[in-house]
């Protein structure tokens, strides 16, 4: 088998999440290079190396520590064998000092933002990024917002950036004209920086809030969840907020569809797929007025200091009363997600992809 082109995806998990999402809605621009993928399970229509099972988040800590092992001492030979030139991950990980050429995608330097030592993520980014960084051919942020991270804090020179905004999936994600439901909604994680406690604060404000509900669907996480939980108690509010946990694929446009509005008051984020996905919903949208948030959603959505809990309530409450604000926000959500496209990102992909084969 000679692959020019090698795709490394063994970090694919079974329930595919953000970078998951990203890199299957590539594959079918990347089919034009011909590439090998390196997958624990083989996907239809292309060349497949068999990676290990269990190098991945769902593993937690022992995945990604494998993971990098197996990246670091297995993946240079298999990019010999294949007689590649170049690797393409969609994830800031590659050999080191291996004589593999490679580009690389960067989503966000939020464990160095927030601050935390001594973490997985903080030494991972600290440590092994910049020098990924510094020996790739080329690097790929999705946002503007990110791309101008890496320069700031490894000191990449601009030039050897290309930011390539993400896009939804439009046959999934769509508007399905179902009625509106009481209950306004999150989607991600529990991390800190993700501000859910904010978020369950200023729900804790509106007015009238015996009337609706807060649902917060995502995987649940032992080191914040619990805190979460406790807040919500001592709010008098466990009745009306609702964690779904991990909401599959093919449901999430419903829930989408029917909720009052997206809450995203994240204090920081690389993308924000979610936001995306809700305005191709046409999910009337609140979210945070920092990083990327504003390159995606223009003027569709309510932007807001996620510092601000009282900003966040009162467009939680704005958008409850105000059914004609909610339909000039629809309207003004499906224009601005129609403007993305996987095919755009694909094709802008391989069109650097190829200058380096």
């Amino acid at each position: 088998m000679i692959s020019p082109v090698t795709i490394n995806l063994a970090f694919l998990p079974v329930k595919p999440t953000g970078l998951a999402t990203y890199a299957i809605n590539l594959l079918p621009c990347l089919q034009s290079l011909d590439p090998t993928l390196l997958v624990a399970h083989p996907r239809e229509g292309f060349d497949c190396y068999p990676a290990p099972a269990g190098l991945t988040h769902e593993q937690g800590r022992q995945g990604h520590f494998s993971r990098l092992q197996w990246t670091q001492f297995q993946l240079p030979g298999i990019y010999r064998q294949l007689k590649s030139t170049l690797l393409f991950s969609p994830i800031p990980e590659a050999p080191l000092w291996s004589g593999c050429r490679f580009v690389v995608t960067v989503h966000d330097l939020i464990p160095l933002r927030f601050f935390r030592k001594f973490t997985p993520l903080w030494a991972y980014q600290r440590y092994y990024m910049p020098l990924v960084l510094q020996q790739a051919q080329h690097i790929i942020c999705n946002s503007h917002a990110t791309a101008q991270d890496v320069v700031d804090f490894f000191k990449i020179p601009a030039s050897k950036i290309t930011p390539i905004l993400l896009a939804h999936d439009a046959e999934n994600f769509r508007f399905l004209d179902l009625p509106t439901r009481n209950y306004f909604l999150y989607l991600g994680r529990n991390d800190p920086y993700k501000n859910l406690q904010r978020l369950i604060a200023a729900f804790a404000q509106l007015p009238d809030r015996l009337s609706y509900e807060l649902w917060i669907a995502g995987p649940g996480d032992d080191r914040y969840s619990p805190a979460l939980v406790e807040q919500i108690a001592e709010l008098g509010l466990t009745a009306q907020v609702k964690f779904l946990d991990y909401v599959p694929y093919a449901e999430l446009p419903v829930v989408i569809n029917q909720a009052i509005a997206l809450v995203v008051p994240s204090l920081w984020e690389g993308f924000g797929l979610p936001v995306l996905e809700a305005m191709a919903c046409g999910t009337p949208v609140i979210t945070s007025n920092l990083s990327s948030l504003p390159e995606v959603t223009g003027d569709a959505a309510l932007l807001v200091d996620p510092y601000d809990i009282n900003a966040i309530a009162d467009a939680m409450h704005t958008l409850a009363i105000n059914p004609t604000l909610r339909s000039q926000l629809r309207a003004a959500s499906l224009a601005r997600a129609s403007q993305f496209s996987w095919e755009k990102t694909g094709n802008a992909t391989v069109e650097i992809l190829k200058q380096f084969i």
